[in-house]
């Protein structure tokens, strides 16, 4: 696969003979606080390839918040056509609110030899498995000790010592479905973390099944050798 100066892949690509790559989706599931936020800016920097799935979503938006970039807002109306004509890959309600991720949008990227990445809770991804268990990819994050995490929930000064101790529970219950991923990594060291997920997608990308047209490819090389 052609990479750029940063390393990324530069688009959906005809590799040699006509094989064309489908892309693939990206899960990335942590408890707060572990680094998946951080992580996924860094990816979505480095990897040109790589683009973040815009949820649909109920509620009110904010106002630094921008229609079509953070979220696509709609109304409960909307969210539950959506969710009865089976056009969300996976929804949940938070909050009295709804969300979800539109499917056409995904799977035209997909079809197009594009990545998307989605920053989503265990739940949603067992959605994802049951409806597009080849296309997913999914990683979770772990902290490296439940001290380091209360000391990153602590830094980053949004929370009062309630919401962090509340955090830190769920952590608990959010960390018991590992196993349920496909990697697992310590996040100790950003930098490193970085590059393990970024391993994780250039091996993922030469899938067999991601690879459209392999086995014609191979057979015409068949067909030319000598018998």
């Amino acid at each position: 696969m052609a990479e750029t100066g940063g390393g990324g892949e530069t688009g959906p690509q005809a590799i040699q003979g006509g094989i064309k790559r489908r892309g693939l989706m990206l899960v990335l599931s942590s408890p707060s606080g572990a680094g998946k936020t951080t992580i996924s800016r860094e990816l979505l920097t480095r990897e040109t390839n790589l683009s973040l799935s815009i949820s649909v979503t109920t509620r009110p938006k904010r106002p630094s918040e921008r229609d079509g970039h953070d979220y696509r807002f709609i109304d409960q109306a909307e969210f539950n056509r959506l969710v009865a004509a089976g056009a969300l890959l996976e929804h949940a309600t938070v909050f009295g609110h709804g969300y979800g991720t539109p499917r056409a949008t995904v799977e035209q990227a997909l079809d197009a030899g594009r990545d998307v990445l989605f920053d989503i809770d265990w739940q949603g991804t067992q959605q994802l498995k049951e409806r597009a268990r080849t296309d997913l990819v999914a990683v979770f994050v772990l902290p490296p000790s439940m001290k380091e995490l209360e000391r990153r929930l602590h830094s980053r000064a949004q929370d009062s010592d309630e919401v962090v101790r509340a955090r830190m529970a769920k952590a608990a219950d959010e960390m018991s479905h590992y196993a349920e991923y496909d990697y697992v990594l310590v996040n100790a060291d950003m930098e490193e973390s970085v590059a393990k997920v970024r391993a994780i997608l250039r091996a993922e990308r030469l899938r067999l099944e991601r690879q459209v047209g392999l086995r014609d490819f191979v057979e015409g090389l068949r067909a030319c050798a000598p018998d």
